[in-house]
C-alpha cells in the first residue's frame, strides 16, 4: 500500500541532519507495517496531480496555523475534500488533524488555555495512551459527522473519526523524546512558559504509546483501503 505524505512544514534546520524531515519521521513510526511512501511538500506548493497517486494519505504537523493566510492552504483543503470524496483513507496529525477539521467545516482557534507540550495522556477509545504533544491551536467546533475518539481535560477534541476513511489526532505519535528535546532547545525559548519547559524536561523520558498508536494508524489505513476495494 502506497501512502502519500503531505508535508505541511519543515524540520528545524538545526535538527534536520540528524532526524531527516517530517515525512521520514512517519516512515520510521510506521516501519514494519508494509507501506511504501511518496512525499509531497505542499508547504512549498508541491501537490499531487491526482488523489490516485497514492492508496492512502497522511498530513503532517506544521509550525503554521491552519487559519493563517498561506497560498498552499486553500488547495490543501480542496485536496482533503477530494480525498474524502474518492473514499481514500486519510490520517491527519496535529496541523493535519486541524486542517482536515477546517476543510470539512469545523473551526480551529488558538486555545485560551495556552500550550501543551511533551508527554501527555489521552483517553483514546477508552484506553489511556501517552503521546508527545506540541500545540496551542485546537479544534473547537467539530465538522459535520465527526466522532471524538481521543480527549483529555485540556483538549476535548484530540482525535476524530469522520466516516469510514478519515482519522485525525492532535498529539504527535511520531515525536520521540529526542525530537521533543530538540524542540525545547531550538523552538521553546520565548514561545513556551519557563515552567512548562521545566516540566517537559522533567517528564521527557516518560514511556510513550507511540507504537500502539502507530498500529492503530496502520490498521486504519488497511481497513479503509480494504473497504474501498470491496466497494469497487
Amino acid at each position: 500500500m502506497k501512502i502519500g505524505i503531505l508535508q505541511t512544514g519543515h524540520m528545524p534546520e538545526e535538527m534536520k541532519d540528524d532526524m531527516g524531515d517530517y515525512a521520514q519521521m512517519f516512515a520510521r513510526l510506521l516501519q514494519g507495517h508494509g507501506f511504501d511512501y511518496v512525499d509531497y511538500y505542499v508547504v512549498d506548493g508541491k501537490f499531487p496531480a491526482s488523489v490516485e497517486e497514492a492508496d492512502g494519505w497522511l498530513i503532517t504537523g506544521s509550525k503554521h496555523g491552519v487559519y493563517e493566510d498561506h497560498p498552499w492552504i486553500p488547495p490543501l483543503e480542496a485536496l482533503i475534500r477530494d480525498i474524502r470524496d474518492a473514499g481514500k483513507p486519510l490520517i491527519g496529525v496535529c496541523f493535519g488533524h486541524q486542517i482536515i477539521a477546517q476543510a470539512l467545516g469545523g473551526k480551529v482557534e488558538k486555545f485560551a488555555g495556552g500550550w501543551v507540550a511533551g508527554p501527555t495522556t489521552y483517553d483514546v477509545q477508552g484506553r489511556e495512551m501517552t503521546l508527545n504533544a506540541w500545540h496551542q491551536d485546537q479544534v473547537l467546533t467539530l465538522p459535520e459527522g465527526a466522532e471524538v475518539i481521543a480527549s483529555n481535560d485540556f483538549c476535548e477534541n484530540a482525535g476524530l473519526v469522520i466516516g469510514d476513511t478519515i482519522l485525525t489526532i492532535q498529539p504527535h505519535p511520531e515525536f520521540t523524546a529526542e525530537f521533543i528535546s530538540g524542540l525545547i532547545k531550538y523552538r521553546a525559548p520565548g514561545l513556551l512558559p519557563d515552567q512548562m519547559i521545566a516540566d517537559v524536561n522533567r517528564d521527557m523520558d516518560k514511556p510513550l504509546d507511540d507504537q500502539g498508536f502507530a498500529s492503530m494508524m496502520a490498521a486504519f489505513f488497511a481497513q479503509a483501503d480494504a473497504k474501498k476495494g470491496n466497494a469497487a
